[in-house]
């Protein structure tokens, strides 16, 4: 019986083609993980799909919720390349624990802070928040929206007014859905978040800005990403004009 040596050969070289091809793509593909504030977790991915056009080596895994319960998760470990909170506290919180540098903070936006309800609802100020019956606040104990709308009450001094009328919530998308279900009268929640409101329900006054700290979104990188060449890279992409103009289109304030 005749071997075709010849064609033996061409298929093994094929075969050694793709494997360096998989190798190669292996050793080049990266991926780099984001611990991200609930509300910035649709901008953060359009900003991501935006860096990958230019960087197709480059897929992002996004983990998002309360800043508070992110900051846990990595101080326990969780893979985390960069963390977004929602205030300053939380990322002062793992750079005191050495889990991000100083040096590899920066303030990527600010918010504003907005109380939202059903459309028929006549609420136009704090004031009139004492005639509902149920509000719903993300948790201040780890939620930065929970904490500065109780900053907001108890400078208006509303606090003990309406404590028991409180329902309290995971994050101000669970805010948002707890509104929306109608099982609460209305919600303080960022005003970027009202944008993802249904038709039921829309923003019924912004809250005073004197009431509550600027809602700031400081960004850093742990210490995995500050070793990673494209997180960096992504790092440096959000402080440009047209990563600015992304979170403006989601309607964070950018200076």
């Amino acid at each position: 019986m005749k071997i075709n040596r010849k064609r033996g050969i061409d298929i093994n070289a094929m075969l050694l083609l793709v494997i360096l091809l998989l190798i190669s793509f292996q050793v080049n593909a990266a991926e780099i993980r984001l611990s991200t504030a609930a509300s910035l977790k649709e901008a953060l991915t359009d900003l991501s799909d935006v860096f990958a056009k230019d960087h197709p080596n480059v897929t992002f895994q996004i983990n998002s919720g309360a800043s508070g319960a992110l900051a846990k998760q990595i101080e326990n470990g969780a893979p985390a390349d960069m963390f977004f909170s929602a205030n300053l506290e939380w990322m002062d919180y793992l750079k005191d624990k050495s889990l991000v540098e100083g040096t590899n903070i920066r303030v990527l936006a600010y918010n504003l802070l907005v109380f939202i309800g059903r459309s028929d609802l006549k609420i136009t100020a704090l004031k009139d928040l004492s005639s509902l019956e149920k509000i719903a606040i993300a948790s201040p104990k780890s939620a930065p929206a929970g904490e500065y709308a109780l900053a907001a009450l108890v400078k208006a001094g509303m606090d003990k007014q309406l404590e028991k009328k409180l329902v309290m919530a995971r994050d101000v998308r669970e805010c948002i859905m707890y509104v929306d279900r109608g099982e609460v009268d209305g919600a303080f929640v960022y005003r970027t978040d009202a944008q993802q409101t249904s038709k039921k329900v829309k923003i019924l006054f912004d809250v005073s800005r004197d009431l509550y700290p600027r809602v700031t979104y400081p960004m850093g990188l742990t210490a995995s990403g500050a070793g990673n060449a494209e997180t960096r890279a992504f790092f440096e992409f959000l402080q440009s004009s047209a990563a600015r103009a992304v979170l403006s289109k989601y309607g964070f304030i950018v200076e």
